[in-house]
This record gives C-alpha cells, sequence and structure tokens, in this order.
C-alpha cells in the first residue's frame, strides 16, 4: 500500500470516528424542531435521520431520548477538547513519532466509540464525559501526520501527499451514508460497533504498513531509499534530546502569514460545509433528500480535484516552471480568492437554485487548492518543527469554526431572508479575500534558518552513504567478471 493511499485511508477514519455521533445521536433523540446545533453540523443530516427513524427503522428497545439543548451539548462537547490538544499532538509526534501517536489515538477512539452506546443508555454526563475524552484523543491526530510527511516525501511530491490529509472530506461522505444504511437494517448501536471494528481493521493495517522513517521500513526497497533520502531534507538529530527553538517559532513572520492566511480558508470551508444545507432548505424551500444531496454532492469532487491539481503542482516543481513559493501562492489564489469570487456569486444568485448550486459546488471543491498551499506550507517552512506548525495552527485556525456558525446564527435568527444570507456569504467572501492577499503578499515556500539550528540526524546521511556505494561495488564485480570472460576468449583464440 503507497503512503499516500494509506494517508488517505487513515484521514477518511480519522473523521469517521468523531462524526458518527452526530449521525447515530440523532436518531435516539425526539423529533421536533431544529436544534440550534445545527448552525454547527449539515442540518439536512439531522433532519433526514430523524425522519428515516420514525418511518422506517428498527429501533433499540432501551433507546433513551434527550431534550435539544442536551442534543447539542453532547454534539460540541467532542468540540470542547478537540482544538485545545493539537499543540500537544504536534509535540508528541515530534518526541514519540507519528505511527505511535496518529495511530495509537485512533485505535483509542476507536475503543471510546464502542463505549458510546453504553454510556447513552446510562448517563448524559457519563456521555459528556466520553465525548470531552474523544475530542481530546482526535485532537492529536492531524498535526502529527506532518512528522511522516517531512520524513518520507521529497518537496517535489508534497503537494500530491498532503492531498490525502482531505480524505476526511471522503470519510464524512461515507460515513453519513453506511451509518443511514446500518441504522435502517439494524439499529442505531450496531452503527457505533461496526465503525470501531472498521477502525481497528485499518490499525492492524497501519502497524503493519506504516514506519516513522524509510530507514526503519523493512521491507522498502534499496532505489526507494536511495531517492528519498536524496531527496529529503536532513532531519534534526534525537528530537527528544534537542530543543524546540520556541521564540523562532513564534516570532516567524511567515508562519504567522501561513496560519491566517489558512484561518480565512477555513472560514470558507465550513461555512459552506456546515450552513450551505440551511440556506438550500430555508431560501429555496428544498426538502431534505434534495438539500442532502447537493450538500454532500461536493465531497468526493473536492477529493479529485485536491489530487489532481496537487499532480499539477508537483509537475510545476520537479520540472522548474515555478518556484515553491510561486506553487504555494498559485494554491493559495485558487483556494481562497477564486473560492471568494464563487462564494459573491452564491450571495447574488438570490431565488435562483441552479445558479446557487453551480456556485455552492464550484466554492466547496475550489477549497481543495488548499491541501497544495498551507497545508503544504508548513512543511516547507519547518520540515523538523512542522508538526508543532500545524498544531499552533489548528488551535488558532479551529476558531473559525466556531466564530463563522456564531455569525450565521445571529445574521439568521428569526431573519431567514435573501438578504439576511447575502450578508453572510459577503462576511465569508471578504475573510477568504483578505487572507489570499495576505499570502500572494508576504508568503513564501522557502524553509527558515531556524529549521536546522541544531545538528542533524547523522544516520540519515550514513545510511545513503552506504546506498551510494553500493552500485559501485556491483560495477566492480561486473568488470572483474568481464575481463576473466575477455581473458578466456583471448586464450581460446591463442590456441586456436
Amino acid at each position: 500500500m503507497s503512503p499516500n493511499a494509506l494517508a488517505s485511508c487513515l484521514h477518511r477514519m480519522h473523521y469517521k470516528l468523531h462524526v458518527e455521533v452526530q449521525l447515530e445521536f440523532s436518531d435516539s433523540c425526539d423529533g421536533g424542531t431544529q436544534s440550534k446545533v445545527t448552525n454547527y453540523f449539515p442540518v439536512y443530516f439531522w433532519k433526514f435521520i430523524q425522519f428515516h427513524s420514525q418511518c422506517h427503522c428498527r429501533k433499540s428497545a432501551a433507546q433513551p431520548k434527550y431534550l435539544e439543548y442536551e442534543q447539542g451539548m453532547v454534539l460540541g462537547a467532542f468540540f470542547w477538547t478537540y482544538w485545545a490538544t493539537h499543540v500537544l499532538g504536534g509535540l508528541l509526534a515530534q518526541h514519540y513519532g507519528t505511527k505511535l501517536i496518529f495511530g495509537g489515538a485512533n485505535f483509542i477512539a476507536c475503543i471510546i466509540v464502542v463505549l458510546i452506546p453504553v454510556t447513552i443508555k446510562y448517563h448524559l454526563y457519563a456521555f459528556l464525559a466520553l465525548r470531552v475524552l474523544q475530542g481530546a484523543v482526535m485532537g492529536v491526530v492531524l498535526p502529527s501526520m506532518n512528522v511522516m510527511t517531512a520524513k518520507w516525501i521529497p518537496p517535489t511530491e508534497r503537494s500530491k501527499f498532503v492531498s490525502a490529509y482531505m480524505g476526511g472530506t471522503v470519510g464524512t461522505s461515507l460515513t453519513y451514508l453506511i451509518c443511514a444504511i446500518i441504522i435502517n437494517y439494524f439499529n442505531w448501536e450496531t452503527a457505533f460497533y461496526t465503525m470501531s471494528v472498521a477502525g481497528t481493521i485499518w490499525y492492524c493495517f497501519w502497524l503493519y504498513c506504516a514506519y516513522d522513517s524509510p530507514q526503519q521500513h523493512p521491507r522498502i526497497s534499496k532505489a526507494e531509499l536511495k531517492y528519498i533520502l536524496e531527496n529529503t531534507p536532513p532531519i534534526v538529530k534525537n528530537s527528544k534530546e534537542q530543543p524546540i527553538p520556541w521564540r523562532h517559532i513564534l516570532t516567524s513572520g511567515p508562519f504567522w502569514i501561513a496560519v491566517f492566511s489558512h484561518w480565512g480558508a477555513t472560514w470558507g470551508f465550513y461555512t459552506l460545509l456546515t450552513q450551505s444545507p440551511s440556506y438550500f432548505t430555508f431560501i429555496h424551500g428544498w426538502d431534505i433528500n434534495m438539500t442532502g444531496l447537493i450538500s454532500g454532492a461536493p465531497h468526493i469532487p473536492l477529493m479529485i480535484f485536491s489530487y489532481t491539481f496537487a499532480i499539477f503542482c508537483d509537475w510545476l516543481l520537479r520540472n522548474n516552471k515555478m518556484t515553491r513559493t510561486g506553487v504555494r501562492k498559485l494554491a493559495m489564489f485558487i483556494a481562497t480568492i477564486l473560492q471568494a469570487c464563487f462564494i459573491v456569486g452564491l450571495s447574488l444568485s438570490g431565488c435562483h437554485s441552479n445558479f446557487a448550486v453551480l456556485f455552492m459546488l464550484c466554492g466547496t471543491i475550489t477549497n481543495g487548492a488548499i491541501s497544495s498551499a498551507t497545508l503544504a506550507n508548513f512543511v516547507d517552512l519547518s520540515p523538523n518543527y512542522s508538526s508543532i506548525l500545524f498544531g499552533i495552527c489548528g488551535l488558532i485556525a479551529n476558531g473559525a469554526g466556531a466564530l463563522s456558525p456564531t455569525i450565521v446564527g445571529i445574521l439568521t435568527n428569526g431573519n431567514q431572508t435573501i438578504e439576511s444570507w447575502r450578508t453572510v456569504f459577503l462576511i465569508t467572501a471578504a475573510n477568504l479575500t483578505c487572507s489570499g492577499i495576505l499570502y500572494l503578499i508576504w508568503g513564501t515556500g522557502e524553509e527558515q534558518p531556524w529549521n536546522n539550528l541544531y545538528a542533524t540526524d547523522d544516520e540519515q546521511g550514513e545510511e545513503l552513504q552506504k546506498l551510494k556505494q553500493e552500485p559501485t561495488e556491483t560495477t566492480e564485480k561486473c568488470d572483474t567478471v568481464d575481463e576473466k570472460k575477455l581473458k578466456k576468449e583471448k586464450e581460446a583464440n591463442g590456441l586456436k
């Protein structure tokens, strides 16, 4: 299994393990008016499962009932701690490696998922505590991936690999679909158990296939190992013993430019992801099934666009068509400014549903270019400390995911009009435009001087030196064999 495919699978599993609660929990709740929690989660899935469960689902005999504010508490509890452990995830991965932290966190999440049906039936506060723990565990996952990316992926292939991070969007779509089918034919508890088993199976593959560095992999070919070591920057020697250059990181202008640029892209993504269902429901009057179809449609094209555009970006780098900074700025332009243009179009579409769908789809899909922009940029700036950079960025950028629905709630509460939603989308477009312009002016893809303040790992250089010597030894042996053959031929000819 290729690193790119494995990374894509693991990000899908990461999203599956925390997204499914939105679905199954709604099946266990009373129907009724829409909860404010739908500002944070797709309303069409909430409504669809409530409607579907009332008509078709086989419900458990001991199915609990929760009030709407309790639903909101449970669904939001995950994010109480999720954002807070991003930096911790980067630090842990820096010390102990991606294999242990990423894989271990996902496996622990699988165990937590098994316990969720029990705690739901036992007590609300037990369920809340488990969700808080789940958020804390899953918060370390995404930042930890950058350590492996820096060690395994050459800069000219970085965009393509980081596009696998977008596998989470596919995981979201698949989880809703799979869990809805399971709830329909079995019960809501089975959905949790199924996802937990799937996560455990993935973890077994992860243990067998994933290694923190190419040198540690027992089945890697010598040609691939040589290629990776020749084309990846040296890594700081034994990060457990080397201090982290916090002062340089926290005072780095290019780093903060990337963080605030990522903020705008995150704002745009979360707004379209979580608010477009409500928009089509209240403004265009669509039913649940149509809203769900249109709102969920961009996820797979988003992944396809992200991967395809990443291949194009790597081609530009590999063939020296553009500098690394130029490639990152091109990707950022598409992910922010071009997306802002589509969102402005969405705000002006009025009652024209066809135009609204077109602009929403295009706006969501273009966000996939972010994998070749700031997501890859953190590894560009500092391969040695990219997990910490990403952790700090996640800590800040997740604020956009919380602030955006809050503003939407203020503007549209009791005021579901075209004008109020136009204001929502224009604010989103303004965030995207400002972040894009910021990066286009001051962003850079160059490695920062503080990345190599300390001694690099000698093991990488020694391993590369051995690999370079092996072909020479082989050639010498081949030459010796050829010389012997020539001597024998000469002797034979002389005898004749």
